[in-house]
């Protein structure tokens, strides 16, 4: 009888490690999921900030380049489009797109040497470009989120759980625009 109690002793011990290994698993790749969709929306937080710098920016180019009408209304056309995406993939894709666009605008700005001069132009471009790095900060963030999710839910035990969760799509990262990678032509 003795021996009976030892047997079904080790057999719940056993049971209650698996169970708890099981839930840890599973809350572990939950707590890996929400570390990624809070690393995105730090990433929309930077964006946004961006998209409400751009009126300011544009208006205050414009009063200098009343003629470089192009510019300006690829900047406002990708501002509205950034905040009609729906899925992260449109509003990387678009704020890829934006970026290029305010490099184009900031070029622009150069041509104008009152421009440059201009206190608000200086306070809003010094304003953009902090915001350009904390965009790339949250950026890098993102992508190292998704890399630990990405890396668990390929593991053997991490797959498992997270199909059982329903997270066993890949994460996407936010990658540069094929543009971003030429290199820019310096001409004097």
């Amino acid at each position: 009888m003795k021996t009976v109690w030892i047997v079904l002793g080790i057999i719940a011990l056993i049971a209650l490690m698996a169970g708890g290994w099981l839930i840890s698993g599973l809350n572990h790749v939950v707590r890996l999921d929400e570390t990624v969709n809070s690393a995105w929306a730090q990433v929309e937080n930077q964006l946004q900030r961006r998209n409400d710098l751009i009126p300011n920016l544009v208006n205050t180019v414009k009063g200098y380049a009343g003629h470089e009408k192009g510019i300006f209304m690829e900047v406002t056309r990708l501002r509205s489009q950034w905040g009609k995406a729906q899925t992260r993939e449109e509003k990387i894709e678009t704020a890829n797109q934006t970026t290029g666009a305010l490099s184009r605008l900031l070029l622009v700005a150069e041509n104008y040497p009152d421009l440059k001069a201009n206190q608000n132009f200086l306070a809003l471009q010094s304003q953009l470009e902090g915001t350009e790095n904390r965009i790339a900060v949250e950026r890098m963030r993102y992508n190292n989120s998704v890399k630990v999710f990405n890396a668990y839910r390929r593991t053997v035990f991490g797959s498992l759980f997270a199909a059982m969760r329903g997270l066993n799509q890949p994460r996407q990262y936010f990658e540069v625009a094929e543009t971003a990678r030429a290199v820019p032509q310096v001409k004097f």
